[in-house]
């Protein structure tokens, strides 16, 4: 396990939390999921994108933030928002971080936000664009976090299957 924490606060839309859910499982992640969801867990929208790894996601829920912060009361979250100066890349994320994800239509509440300034990544993008997919978002941030602590217990070179180009 990577020891990494993706949290993912009020998602609204199936198939993102279960594309998440299969990144998390192929990343050693574990997934937190904030309610009030958009949907319900046993939905064949959240398994379909999940696929067959939906049973292999360590996952949590609670019933709101408090309830997250209250039962991880050690955890340091670095948020991803649209709304940061700082880019995801430019900080150096420790296992065992969390790396929270704001809902579809909205993001991060701003209260929270502003509480957290020095913790606030963003992710670059060009002109006036207004998001990336969550899903998207997230491989981003947690492959960049993998990435600086040398993909923990991953695969790497070497250990993959050799492709056969000779029909």
């Amino acid at each position: 396990m990577s020891g990494f924490h993706i949290v993912l606060y009020e998602p609204e839309i199936p198939a993102n939390t279960g594309n998440i859910g299969r990144t998390c499982v192929a990343a050693g992640a574990k997934l937190h999921l904030i309610e009030p969801l958009g949907f319900r867990l046993n939905e064949k929208y959240v398994k379909r994108a999940g696929m067959d790894y939906w049973k292999d996601v360590d996952m949590a829920t609670y019933v709101n933030y408090a309830d997250f912060l209250e039962k991880n009361p050690q955890a340091h979250i670095y948020y991803v928002t649209t709304k940061a100066r700082q880019i995801y890349s430019d900080v150096s994320y420790e296992p065992g971080c969390c790396l929270m994800f704001g809902k579809e239509s909205g993001g991060i509440p701003e209260e929270i936000l502003k509480a957290h300034e020095a913790d606030c990544v963003r992710i670059p993008m060009l002109g006036e664009t207004r998001s990336l997919n969550l899903s998207n978002a997230v491989a981003i941030v947690l492959y960049e976090a993998l990435r600086q602590n040398r993909f923990p217990d991953m695969k790497l070179q070497g250990e993959l299957h050799r492709l056969s180009w000779d029909a």
